[in-house]
């Protein structure tokens, strides 16, 4: 101890920051602060509070943390990297130990500053620590290391020895990423075609034609094909092909590009084997745009054969027949759904009209009435666009109407049954889900669908294993998450639910019914400050939450998961 009441000692040190912050909240202020405050709640601090360690201070975009040893240092950037990989916020950590100085209110020296060096060096998503620590933990931490040699930096003399953790599917870096098992037979994962025609006005049709190519790829049993959220997630990216093949869990991948001029389309499509990014096949396609589901056809056929895949009598009767679309109606429909991806009040709203006007000039073109259905069942569930039962009631007859005019479309029967689900018919809904299956085996809607049937009837154990393949499908859906974690929390399986619903809140720090749901859970495991705190995070996002409406929406057959929510919230007291 110093003279003057400051403290000198040997630390071990993390510093960490959010790589590109300010560019982040220029483009995004509110989304960007929501998700730091949810790291920071869900992860950071409950992770080095695990590790007896403590945030000196925070930074802005970053933090300072000191930690009693350096394993503890190391294990707990590892657990944090590991958990905040699906947030959309990308942290660079750096370690050193070191001698610092603790005037009581901040920590200083050239321990400090190394680690601070070293963390500005590091990858997005990764972990750079120097010699001295990469010297005490490299036999007891089970995680390679990578020598990066030395480092000249700032205000220290003599060069820094620094290794880099690898960590995870090291997403950030030229690391070889952690390897999801592939499915028990071929699987793909089709890549946004690429724009040739010279008018980016012309992007929201290149990508309907590429997410009907997944759509009809998956109406194959014997392909495993990841949805098309997860597939779009690459793009404008130029992705290793072997390393998205691992991130999704693949074998093979298709890509291409479609060129349209006037009513004629032409499109390059090549399938690409993972494991060496060898092609397999490719072909080209000079059509008019009428026949576009002709040509979608043909792809499907060719990539079948190549990966040596059998139709069923079924699957290849449903092929035979492949009826022409008009091309200003379909057109409509591609317009359309680019605003439902976007998943607003007003982006459904803008989706509604296109849709109807697709049906005035094509009323035979069954999946406009299909999306229009799950529009309205959005702006229920939702509260959007002045909705009520009434439009509930929409919801149903336009999936009804879907699925009489093509009793082979799978999107209708998804529709139909999240209608059923919300007017309690759970039976007819079950059917609904079963047959949207039936006819796309990979459909992830029809999966989500199915999950929640079973859990309101209160086969939740069916329900986790239904959520969990949805979330294999598609990925990059956190909703999954939210509704696996809800199926956990019925269950009693308190610790993977609040994972889940940790997991969810990283990839969508807004959400106010996870929140919910954790507050409850939190509740009911006697962590009342941690339910009090989720609980005015919701309240921050959403004043007007109400549980009772909570109540009366989801059709549990059984009160059993409504009381132990309710009972949850009661023991934190939150509700009266």
């Amino acid at each position: 101890m110093s003279g003057d009441g400051r403290q000198r000692r040997l630390a071990a040190i993390l510093a960490a920051d959010v790589a590109g912050y300010t560019r982040r909240v220029e483009q995004d202020t509110d989304g960007t602060v929501a998700a730091w405050r949810a790291a920071r709640a869900d992860v950071i601090d409950p992770a080095i509070a695990g590790r007896s360690g403590r945030i000196v201070k925070h930074t802005g975009d970053g933090f300072l943390a000191e930690f009693p040893t350096v394993e503890d240092a190391v294990r707990c950037a590892i657990s944090m990297q590991e958990a905040l990989a699906a947030s959309p916020l990308d942290f660079r950590m750096g370690i050193n130990l070191g001698d610092v100085i603790d005037d009581g209110e901040d920590i200083h020296g050239e321990g400090v500053n190394i680690a601070a060096r070293i963390e500005a060096l590091a990858d997005p998503g990764g972990i750079f620590v120097s010699g001295g620590v990469y010297d005490q933990v490299r036999n007891r931490v089970d995680h390679p290391f990578e020598d990066l040699g030395d480092h000249e930096v700032k205000h220290v003399s003599a060069p820094v020895r620094v290794y880099r953790v690898v960590v995870g599917d090291d997403r950030h870096t030229e690391d070889e990423p952690a390897e999801l098992p592939l499915p028990d037979k071929p699987s793909i994962a089709v890549l946004p075609f690429d724009n040739m025609s010279g008018d980016p006005e012309q992007e929201y049709f290149i990508d309907g034609m590429t997410e009907d190519i997944i759509t009809d790829l998956s109406k194959a049993s014997g392909l495993f094909v990841i949805a098309r959220n997860s597939s779009f997630a690459y793009k404008g990216r130029s992705p290793d092909i072997r390393r998205m093949c691992r991130e999704l869990g693949v074998s093979h991948v298709l890509e291409g590009s479609v060129r349209r001029a006037g009513n004629r389309v032409r499109i390059n499509a090549q399938l690409v084997e993972g494991a060496d990014g060898t092609h397999l096949w490719a072909e080209r396609y000079d059509r008019e745009l009428e026949d576009i589901f002709a040509v979608q056809d043909e792809v499907t056929r060719e990539i079948v054969a190549a990966l040596r895949v059998k139709l069923t009598p079924e699957e290849k009767v449903r092929r035979d027949v492949r009826a022409k679309v008009n091309p200003e109606a379909y057109d409509y429909v591609y317009r359309a759904r680019e605003f439902i991806h976007s998943f607003s009040a007003e982006a459904m709203n803008d989706a509604r009209g296109l849709l109807e006007r697709a049906i005035e000039i094509d009323p035979g073109l069954a999946s406009s009435y299909a999306y229009l259905a799950l529009i309205s069942n959005a702006d229920y569930l939702n509260g959007w666009n002045e909705s009520n039962k009434g439009t509930l009631e929409e919801a149903l007859a336009l999936a009804q109407k879907a699925c009489e005019i093509d009793g082979e479309n799978a999107l209708g029967f998804a529709a139909l049954s999240l209608c059923h689900i919300w007017h309690g018919q759970l039976d007819a809904a079950e059917i609904a889900a079963e047959r949207c299956l039936e006819l796309d085996p990979n459909s992830y809607a029809g999966c989500s669908a199915l999950g929640q049937v079973r859990d309101f009837q209160g086969d939740h154990e069916r329900a986790v294993e239904l959520f969990q393949m949805a979330f294999r499908l598609d990925p990059h859906v956190d909703l999954s998450l939210n509704l696996l974690g809800r199926a956990q929390f019925a269950l009693g399986r308190d610790e993977e639910a609040e994972a889940s619903f940790k997991r969810r809140l990283i990839r969508n720090p807004t959400s106010d019914t996870t929140r919910a749901y954790l507050a409850a859970l939190y509740g009911q495991t006697g962590c009342r400050e941690e339910a009090r705190r989720v609980w005015r995070e919701l309240m921050e996002i959403n004043p007007s939450f109400d549980v009772q409406r909570m109540r009366t929406t989801l059709p549990y057959a059984v009160p059993t998961w409504f009381d132990r929510f309710y009972g949850g919230l009661e023991k934190a007291g939150l509700v009266d």
